[in-house]
């Protein structure tokens, strides 16, 4: 029913049951006779306030056991089909921020666990596993800022400074695992293609590109925010620094696109590397395109090479947007898992120096708690173990003795 409809329309029926809930008008819908205890359901309002509503969901209402009406009607599902509305957000949107949530807290889990093994075992430290922990500190990073930024985002639209310090580390720590994935193709591309210029490069330098050169480029990014601020119809408590800029942003965004392009460039010249060295070895074809498509896998996360295949989707808003949108939440959102997985939990060196460690433990736990003295007994009762036996040999001489 059209909310433009009046009281008139919704006229008191004949009760044939005493004690139900007679027609009630609420003002903007007619709630016919219902019997008590029910909840009653009808389509939402068509038009209210000149906006257009989503009249495929359902308002309720419910007939208590007395025979009275709720208070209030229930209109939560009563959506205007203007999605621009920042009250009434496309439900599309609040489910693709869902899995980002949940991929974030996942990857997180898994990325602390993986550098806090990387830091505690001495044996695993060498530059190709440095590089692995910063790669995963910017992930750490990045992840927690975006958790803390959209939780925190109606505050941080009413206070300037917090914003614009939350917005500005945001976009540096995802700069940062842009250059990082960049130091990890470059060090690559070094190990397996230009091999005699490997000790040219020191960690300093890696340090440098990895944390100093996003810095330089958000600090020209924040330079022109303040020169040239944002002129557009917000309101008066919303910062400027979280509001999208068609030229501002491509100061950072130009040098992660960069990077990505130069990482596919040493994708392409290490797989095929890989792969003129497997079909020179003497196995089976399909051993060999076995372990040169597992290589690939492992290097699409650490290259970045997901931000690519994810890059271009549709357009048009409907079921396939939305299933797209779900699926580049989930992809971009586990990156950090996955490279915690591949790097770390399943790493050949990882396990072996787990296995180290634990026989070295279980070797000291031994010790410690004596391990000489847990025998068995004999038939006779007497110990097996040959200092135990002796002791009680003579244990049982000196009597006669004396």
């Amino acid at each position: 029913m059209n909310i433009t409809s009046t009281n008139n329309t919704c006229l008191p029926e004949k009760v044939l049951n005493p004690g139900w809930c007679p027609s009630h008008w609420d003002l903007l819908l007619c709630w016919r006779t219902s019997k008590p205890g029910a909840v009653v359901y009808q389509a939402c309002f068509d038009k209210l306030n000149g906006m257009l509503y989503d009249t495929s969901q359902n308002a309720s209402r419910r007939c208590k056991s007395n025979g009275v009406w709720e208070n209030f009607s229930d209109y939560m599902n009563c959506r205007p089909l203007d999605t621009n509305n920042p009250m009434y957000p496309d439900p599309s949107i609040v489910y693709t921020s869902y899995f980002y949530y949940g991929g974030y807290t996942i990857s997180l889990v898994a990325l602390v666990a993986a550098v806090s093994i990387f830091v505690y075992f001495k044996d695993l430290r060498c530059l190709r596993n440095t590089i692995h922990t910063n790669l995963m500190c910017t992930y750490i990073l990045s992840d927690f800022t975006w958790i803390l930024t959209s939780t925190l985002q109606e505050w941080l639209s009413s206070s300037n400074n917090a914003c614009v310090l939350f917005t500005f580390s945001l976009h540096y720590f995802v700069l940062t695992n842009f250059f990082w994935m960049f130091v990890e193709g470059l060090y690559l591309y070094i190990l397996v293609v230009e091999t005699f210029t490997r000790e040219n490069i020191k960690l300093r330098v890696y340090m440098s590109i990895g944390w100093g050169f996003p810095l330089v480029i958000m600090i020209v990014w924040g330079v022109f925010k303040i020169v040239t601020p944002i002129e557009v119809e917000e309101r008066s408590d919303s910062c400027s620094w979280m509001t999208p800029h068609p030229v501002h942003d491509w100061i950072y965004q130009g040098p992660a696109i960069i990077v990505l392009i130069v990482n596919l460039v040493f994708l392409s010249k290490i797989m095929w590397v890989l792969i003129t060295k497997l079909r020179s070895a003497n196995s089976a074809e399909t051993q060999q395109y076995r372990k040169a498509s597992k290589a690939l896998l492992v290097l699409i996360p650490l290259l970045g090479v997901t931000y690519i295949l994810t890059m271009v989707g549709p357009t048009e808003p409907g079921t396939y947007a939305n299933y797209y949108s779900y699926g580049r939440a989930t992809l971009l959102s586990m990156q950090g898992f996955m490279v915690a997985i591949f790097y770390c939990f399943v790493n050949s060196e990882v396990k072996n120096t787990f296995k180290h460690h634990f026989i070295r433990w279980n070797d000291a736990r031994n010790l410690r708690t004596g391990g000489s003295r847990r025998f068995t007994y004999s038939k006779d009762w007497s110990p097996n173990t040959r200092s135990d036996s002796v002791r009680w040999s003579m244990s049982r001489r000196l009597p006669s003795q004396v």
